[in-house]
């Protein structure tokens, strides 16, 4: 197949002057050759692409794919993640993972939640702040713990995110609101084990890849699994395969989540404990980072015996088998089409 790739560079951002917590969430290139360099090993033919304006330049020159695989993740707004793949289903072009409604709803952490919780995925109890003024309206038992409503990789977590009295939240949630232009997500604190989980497949034929126990070292930035601990994991952070009743708990509500929310491909669900050992969901990552060396995915997929290129193979056959053949099926139409251009010129 003819493979698109479709990404936000970081280098391109940092660049143009964004900052390095803007751009946070953006690929290195290492990603980018790693994606490629899979792809090409199991036999396609790679075409880097690149963010959302590459793709509209590309598409209005006419060229087309076999599919997209897309990790773009977007600038700005709620429905950043959802511009490449509603582009591509315009143009009826498959691409991987999820669809424009699915992105758009989970990288709204407040959405997500609700949508879980109405499903009967448990969930800790949460409220959403727009407005400072919305603080002394929250009636949630302390500790809290408090962040962006729709940001990826930590931004904005740090130690000062879990809050244990009114006058802390207050100060939280206003700099955050200042900070990130968008409203703060405020839930119960849950004091237990924290593990991903990932998942592969869509709806009913969704299944886990495996579990991985996140636990912060001595060193680590204190309770949170923070940006900070993040950007220095190997420091901070042991990551240990899972398993037995625990992992077993947490993989259950994940998959849960996966399905209510309708998950495409692959990708990851944050599960955590409360002080009963009772696991919750905390939020979900479609678009999950495919780094080979330092992405949760890729590592928690090593710790289980999946190596990087099984797992790049595993989201194409997926997306492929999602596409009922569409993809197959768009070679001859591409033909006609570059010979029509040639005709033209």
């Amino acid at each position: 197949m003819r493979i698109g790739l479709t990404y936000d560079l970081r280098e391109d951002y940092l660049a143009a002057g964004l900052s390095p917590d803007e751009t946070a969430e953006f690929d290195k290139i290492d990603t980018i050759d790693g994606i490629d360099r899979a792809l090409t090993d199991l036999g396609h033919e790679t075409d880097r692409i690149g963010n959302v304006k590459a793709l509209v330049t590309r598409l209005s020159m006419g060229d087309t794919w076999d599919l997209v695989f897309n990790i773009a993740e977007g600038v700005a707004g709620f429905g950043r993640e959802s511009q490449v793949p509603a582009l591509l289903e315009a143009y009826e072009i498959p691409y991987t993972f999820s669809d424009p409604l699915v992105l758009a709803v989970s990288l709204h952490k407040g959405m997500a939640k609700q949508i879980a919780r109405t499903s009967g995925v448990p969930t800790p109890d949460f409220a959403v702040v727009e407005d400072v003024f919305d603080v002394p309206a929250i009636d949630l038992a302390y500790p809290l713990f408090v962040k962006p409503v729709a940001e990826g990789t930590g931004k904005g977590i740090t130690a000062a995110s879990r809050v244990s009295r009114r006058g802390q939240l207050l100060r939280v949630c206003r700099s955050l609101l200042e900070a990130y232009r968008q409203p703060v997500l405020v839930e119960t604190y849950l004091p237990g084990v924290e593990h991903t989980v990932g998942i592969l497949g869509t709806g009913r034929h969704a299944r886990v890849l495996g579990v991985m126990e996140v636990r912060l070292d001595a060193t680590a930035e204190e309770g949170a699994y923070s940006y900070l601990n993040k950007e220095n994991y190997e420091q901070c952070v042991s990551y240990l395969p899972a398993h037995g009743p625990a992992a077993d708990a947490a993989a259950e509500v994940a998959l849960a989540a996966w399905r209510c929310l309708g998950c495409r491909d692959a990708g990851r669900v944050d599960i955590r404990a409360d002080a009963c050992g009772k696991p919750s969901f905390m939020e979900v990552n479609p678009l999950a980072g495919l780094n080979p060396v330092h992405s949760d995915l890729p590592i928690l997929c090593r710790l289980n015996g999946i190596s990087y290129l099984e797992l790049i193979s595993a989201i194409v056959s997926e997306t492929s088998a999602r596409a009922g053949g569409r993809t197959a099926a768009r070679r001859p139409q591409r033909a006609l089409e570059q010979a029509a251009r040639a005709l033209a010129g």
